[in-house]
């Protein structure tokens, strides 16, 4: 337990006790945790979208100005990078995401977002913090406070990122070809956290190796000669050539890829034709792909475009148009720095409170900062009180997910636990 000193008591000791123990991350965010809050409402209620987050980085990186952090923006678009040096010592980066998504909120809170913009196709979408981004935000605001307070509890220099465009898989390689590592320097290991729908306010989640997956965009357009519906003979259909192909696909998961490697090909969209006796020229199939190796992605890839043209081929068809959007890549977690951490979450939550989790399939571009060499960890914070998730349990109902827009985290004790967890991971990590 720590022990507080009153002024008085401290005056009249000051020769015989040289030093107070500074307070625990948990007591630290406990004492701040209004202010914490009221800052989360204000990142919540002013979301912006990929690539448009000029406010929200100036936001935060006067945050980290206020604690003490030298504070750079604009990389990689509206990115900002803070650091704060404090001795010899090795380089911690924490990153935070800045984006928010095209959703409507539908949460009642008295904070919720109003806020609308006009897409890039002329339609009013609404915007908010589906994903948990200024949880995030705000999780790295009171960490930036407490370490920059407790100077004399680590070493070494750290260095927080709030990155744009998570959403859209593009902020962290917009940063990393901006220079990000050549101007600032490489670190020597990197953490973020991301909240979790499914998992309860007070426990944290964790996966080594492989966490999520390599995520790809693939666009097939089947090519044909139209006609009337009538005279089928006269032409070459391009719908049956996609609904074979969608078939087809199938097959290149369950029989060519291993059953022990994890991989997907959904054909999300499927739009060719205009009326319904008239046979068209395309038809054009949106397809998205997940995998873990590098192996089993290109292998994903390189099946869809032969399927394709095989397809053609065999109905005497024009060879198809295929492209790929590279989308982000699988994301590992470092083992050996898991282990480091591990125990400090133990620590600090409870070994009952930390659990083993699920790799997904999602995707998410930390990943790009260990592609680029450094260790990475990224852990899930529980966000939906126990309680809650009862009562979804009871009444046959799964709890909101991310993305969705009546997902709200219970945000007081998330960010207890989120501010603890980060805050006593870096500790460890920068330990003198």
């Amino acid at each position: 337990m720590i022990r507080r000193i009153t002024a008085a008591l401290f005056v009249a000791c000051v020769a015989c006790v040289p030093m107070v123990r500074a307070e625990e991350p948990s007591e630290w965010v406990r004492a701040n945790l209004d202010d914490l809050v009221a800052l989360y409402r204000e990142f919540h209620s002013n979301p912006e979208l990929s690539f448009q987050e000029k406010e929200t980085a100036a936001r935060l990186g006067e945050q980290w100005r206020q604690a003490g952090f030298e504070v750079h923006g604009n990389i990689g678009g509206h990115g900002i990078v803070g650091i704060l040096k404090n001795g010899d010592g090795p380089m911690l980066m924490l990153r935070t995401d800045l984006d928010a998504l095209p959703v409507t909120e539908d949460t009642n809170l008295t904070f919720a977002s109003t806020v609308k913009v006009t897409d890039p196709s002329g339609v009013e979408v609404g915007v908010m913090h589906a994903c948990g981004h200024d949880v995030h935000m705000t999780n790295i605001a009171g960490v930036a406070r407490y370490l920059a307070a407790n100077k004399d509890k680590w070493r070494g220099t750290l260095m927080l990122i709030g990155q744009p465009a998570e959403e859209r898989g593009a902020g962290a390689k917009a940063m990393l070809e901006d220079g990000l590592f050549d101007k600032f320097g490489k670190p020597d290991f990197a953490l973020a956290l991301h909240v979790d729908s499914t998992l309860a306010t007070g426990r944290l989640g964790y996966r080594a190796g492989y966490a999520l997956a390599n995520v790809d965009s693939v666009d097939v357009t089947m090519l044909g000669r139209g006609g009337h519906g009538a005279y089928p003979h006269t032409t070459i259909d391009p719908i049956v050539q996609a609904a074979e192909l969608v078939m087809s696909l199938q097959t290149i998961v369950s029989r060519e890829i291993k059953p022990i490697e994890p991989a997907v090909i959904t054909v999300g969209s499927i739009h060719g034709g205009t009326k319904h006796n008239i046979i068209g020229e395309s038809c054009h199939l949106q397809i998205t792909v997940r995998s873990y190796s590098d192996e089993v992605r290109q292998h994903l890839l390189e099946g869809i475009e032969r399927k394709a043209k095989a397809v053609a081929q065999g109905a005497r068809a024009p060879e198809p148009i295929v492209s790929v959007s590279e989308g982000t890549p699988s994301m590992y977690n470092d083992e050996k720095l898991i282990e480091r951490v591990l125990p400090v979450f133990r620590r600090l939550v409870g070994e009952e409170n930390v659990q083993s989790a699920e790799p997904s399939m999602g995707g998410e571009d930390f990943s790009q900062y260990g592609r680029a060499g450094v260790p990475i960890f990224m852990f899930r914070l529980g966000s939906v009180d126990a309680a809650r998730l009862e009562r979804y349990k009871q009444l046959g109902q799964e709890p909101p997910s991310l993305h969705s827009p009546i997902y709200y985290p219970d945000i007081e004790e998330t960010l207890t636990t989120g501010v603890s967890a980060m805050a006593g991971a870096a500790l460890e990590l920068l330990k003198p």
